[in-house]
């Protein structure tokens, strides 16, 4: 590379720049502050998060390739690195109060998140596979130990130790695919592949490749059939870091399958086939076994779950359309599953710990504005109008009628009514039961900040959907 192209590299990934540089002078700090002042750490990640994303704005304006093509800063991974500011600041907020109340006193829990975010941003903008692999580990390197965090937990012990066994399992699988890609095109560069499809039969293995690459990828979105660690790893992990899991590292896997899947090797795969199957499977298996659970968090897991089907949905629509649905969809789904999440971890104080749907008999009569609260996310995760929850499925919805998969719509909306159910059991706790105990939340002045936002977004979008979704056609024709 000469200087120049060095220089344009360097200013293309200034916002990844500034994240890791952030996140290491913070570790060197975290030896010199003296205990007590913990709450120094929150406001200074989140300074090194908005540096980023003013970063991020100003380089907006036009497409910039990089390290001779392994990455790219274009308006699609500006879409999604908003989506992972987003959710990386909302967590720190959430973060202040469980953390005194959990004793992480640790300064690295804050540099974890912040590395952990720098892995999702490179993602978004990778466009090779190998420079995609290292975004990758670095983001579940960060959750394996964030997943861990409260060492005298047991469960939370065990939840780090399957993220582990697991995750590496997906990552094998996926480096297999990677190898196998590159042994039969000679490059692992996303438009490089795309030459081996034109003017001649697709090699058989590729096709085997594209099968490897596709169940490694459907691991870190928690799709059946790869779902199994999303239960155990959402229920022991501390719940700041649930509520993280569930969006960011989501997000950032549908902004990779988005770029991957559409690539015309895939496309010429055929493997759209598959892919539905997936979003059947992963929908219905999330909503059914939602039904059952009497642990909020699990049920929150399997309710990622089934909102990881019904994104892949749109993945299957393949449309420029389709593209920008999912991407309006994982950014509704952030504002309400950390706005849920917000609820489960202000009611984690003393000894009572709000993870089991009991706990909420009776939410409404003690603290009404925080059930109406409560109330909405439901509503919203439901996809019940006006919530913007119903147009991140409606849109998805249009996208598969338009092109030609009316069964699969079909299918998407009965299974959506399944998961309705569990959402309407759970306000019925909330209105209809008696209370069984009193408590105080935990609700601090960042708490407050965080359900404000998140339930402003929640209503916002479900008032003036179109200019969101605008947003994300922008996003996807400009990238």
């Amino acid at each position: 590379m000469t200087a120049a192209q060095l220089f344009q590299s360097a200013l293309a990934s200034l916002p990844e720049i500034v994240v890791i540089t952030g996140a290491c002078i913070l570790l060197i700090l975290g030896q010199l502050v003296r205990k007590g002042q913990e709450h120094f750490f929150v406001w200074a990640s989140v300074a090194v998060v908005l540096i980023a994303a003013l970063g991020t704005f100003m380089l907006a304006s036009e497409v910039r390739p990089a390290y001779t093509g392994m990455f790219v800063a274009d308006s699609f991974a500006v879409f999604f690195k908003f989506v992972f500011y987003l959710a990386t600041v909302l967590t720190f907020f959430l973060s202040r109060k469980y953390a005194d109340i959990e004793g992480i006193v640790s300064s690295e829990y804050y540099v974890l998140l912040l590395f952990a975010l720098s892995g999702m941003m490179i993602m978004a903008s990778a466009t090779d596979l190998l420079s995609l692999y290292v975004g990758l580990e670095l983001m579940v390197l960060c959750t394996y130990v964030l997943t861990g965090f409260l060492r005298r937990e047991p469960r939370s012990n065990e939840a780090a130790l399957k993220y582990v066994i697991l995750s590496a399992v997906s990552t094998a699988i996926f480096l297999y695919g990677v190898s196998l890609v590159y042994g039969l095109t000679g490059t692992t560069q996303l438009d490089g592949m795309t030459a081996t499809v034109t003017g001649g039969p697709l090699d058989p293995g590729l096709l085997l490749a594209v099968v490897f690459i596709v169940a490694g990828l459907v691991f870190k979105v928690g799709a059946v059939p790869f779902h199994m660690w999303v239960p155990d790893v959402y229920e022991g992990a501390p719940t700041t870091i649930t509520a993280f899991m569930s969006v960011g590292p989501k997000a950032a896997g549908f902004a990779v399958i988005l770029r991957v899947f559409l690539n015309p090797l895939v496309a010429a795969s055929d493997a759209w086939l598959v892919v539905a199957v997936i979003a059947v499977l992963t929908m219905a298996l999330g909503s059914f076994v939602a039904l059952v659970q009497d642990n909020f968090k699990r049920l929150l897991a399997y309710s990622s779950i089934a909102h990881a089907g019904f994104a892949i949905f749109g993945v299957v629509a393949g449309s420029a359309d389709g593209i920008a649905s999912v991407m309006l969809y994982l950014l509704i789904y952030s504002l309400m599953n950390l706005g849920i999440f917000g609820i489960v971890i202000m009611m984690r104080n003393g000894d009572f710990s709000g993870e089991i749907i009991e706990d909420y008999s009776g939410f409404a009569r003690s603290h009404p504005g925080l059930a109406l609260l409560m109330l909405l996310y439901l509503f919203s995760l439901a996809g019940i109008p006006p919530t913007a929850g119903f147009f991140a499925k409606f849109y998805v919805l249009v996208a598969l009628v338009e092109r030609g998969f009316v069964m699969l719509a079909v299918i998407a909306v009965l299974l959506s009514a399944v998961a309705a159910y569990f959402y309407i059991r759970i306000v019925m706790v909330i209105y209809m039961r008696e209370p069984q105990r009193a408590f105080e939340p935990a609700l601090t002045p960042l708490v407050r900040a965080t359900l404000a936002f998140t339930a402003v977004g929640t209503l916002g979008i479900g008032l003036f959907p179109e200019r969101f979704l605008r947003l994300a056609q922008d996003a996807v024709f400009g990238g």
